[in-house]
């Protein structure tokens, strides 16, 4: 098995272990990696079926190439899940960060993975925090410890032994997690320089981008400009759709000529904007300082507006069609994945079925064998296949860019009225 040592922390005890807390979408990738890298990982969640589903070798999401990882750790008894926090040389948190009413951060999760960090140390642990969150979050992390384990230092004052506390936040797309883990370059900030270069010798055991050291605060406000920028840019696509069909003008034809300028690079527009980063880190930004944060802010209002305007467009086509069959084809926040967190999909088709109680809302999503609870609600919402939607609906709002819509047969739509929030069937609407 191999050891790894900090160069910064030689007198510290070499890291045999590591518990990683939350074994969601980037806890168990996490995991998955440090243990077929040679390390012992001891996954944590609180869900029971998880923990089970990860001790039989078996992956509770869609992530392409984690069934191999996890399935060969598992075997090989470096990789096991359980549902309380063990004794370890180092801690992953990998908890969620959901923002609340107010757009602000619910830090209850990283509370909770503190406390249950807190009784195990012993001193010399390295703890770092993988949940993206607001800048100060990892020094909350620290003094919440601290507070527990008052015997403990960050900088070894008064001879008490110390704890290296970091933050890394992960920068991994789905779909492709398993790849960027390794080949990504990372951002490490830590509380002191010493926390900092231990953490970076935890990541390099499989990363082979390179590793960028910084302080605690930059390397959490990193994180939460790359995804604030992107949303920013998707806004500005997200906006041009809605002026360019108010002047009767393909938006998709139009990006595409607006490209060849060699200094511009617009992005492609959609239904809005998904997933646990995107749409809510750049909320976090806001709230560390609402005054000076107005284009951030906005942009954040035009990809949560969108919705509504899809909305307003299956309104228009169904309103003189009696008892409407709707199909809705994806509700995935990205193409070719299950994830449905803070998906516009997902929205779209609640309030399309609560705004036509009398229709009939049929999903195809390839990658899901349920609907989620907030749909599965209602009564006028049907999962079905792809084929059987489209044949038996008058409207088709395409919603998400699956490779398998891609294998729709034109023929098929023909006669029906096609919303198209990606540009697939421009010829056929």
């Amino acid at each position: 098995m191999n050891m790894l040592t900090s160069k910064a922390a030689e007198t510290e005890a070499p890291i045999r272990t590591v518990a990683v807390v939350g074994l969601g979408y980037i806890g168990l990738p996490t995991a998955a990696i440090l243990a077929t890298n040679g390390l012992e990982v001891i996954g944590v969640d609180v869900n029971p079926s998880t923990v089970t589903a990860i001790n039989m070798g078996d992956v509770p999401f869609v992530e392409p190439d984690l069934g191999v990882h996890v399935a060969g750790a598992v075997s090989q008894g470096r990789l096991r899940a359980q549902l309380e926090t063990p004794a370890a040389d180092a801690y992953i948190v990998a908890v969620p960060t959901p923002f609340k009413a107010d757009k602000s951060a619910d830090m209850s999760y990283i509370a909770a993975a503190a406390r249950a960090i807190a009784p195990m140390l012993s001193g010399g642990e390295l703890v770092i925090l993988e949940s993206t969150s607001p800048p100060g979050s990892t020094r909350q992390l620290a003094e919440l410890i601290l507070g527990l384990r008052p015997d403990l230092s960050l900088d070894g004052h008064d001879g008490k032994p110390k704890l290296l506390v970091a933050h890394c936040p992960e920068r991994v797309l789905p779909g492709r997690i398993m790849i960027e883990l390794v080949t990504n370059d990372r951002v490490v900030g830590g509380l002191t320089s010493e926390a900092a270069e231990a953490a970076a010798a935890l990541y390099s055991v499989f990363c082979q981008g390179e590793i960028h050291l910084t302080d605690a605060a930059t390397a959490e406000m990193s994180k939460l400009v790359e995804n604030a920028y992107r949303d920013v840019n998707i806004a500005f696509a997200n906006e041009l759709s809605v002026i360019s069909a108010n002047l009767d003008i393909d938006v998709w034809e139009l990006i595409r000529l607006a490209n060849h300028h060699p200094r511009v690079n617009i992005l492609q527009p959609g239904p809005g904007v998904g997933g646990h980063c995107i749409a809510v880190d750049p909320w976090f930004i806001v709230a560390a300082d609402p005054e000076n944060s107005a284009l951030i802010r906005t942009a954040r209002e035009v990809n949560d507006g969108k919705p509504g305007y899809i909305v307003e467009q299956v309104r228009k086509a169904v309103r003189d069609v009696s008892r409407p069959i709707i199909a809705c084809l994806g509700l995935a926040f990205k193409a070719n994945i299950d994830d449905v967190r803070e998906s516009p999909a997902v929205e779209i088709v609640r309030r399309v079925a609560e705004q036509h109680p009398d229709a009939e809302i049929l999903v195809a999503a390839p990658h899901k064998d349920h609907l989620p609870q907030e749909l599965a609600v209602m009564a006028n919402i049907l999962l079905v296949e792809t084929d059987k939607a489209i044949e038996a609906a008058q409207v088709v709002v395409l919603l998400v860019d699956h490779d398998k819509f891609r294998e729709i047969d034109r023929a098929s739509l023909s006669g029906k009225r096609i919303i198209d929030t990606r540009g697939f069937w421009r010829d056929s609407e």
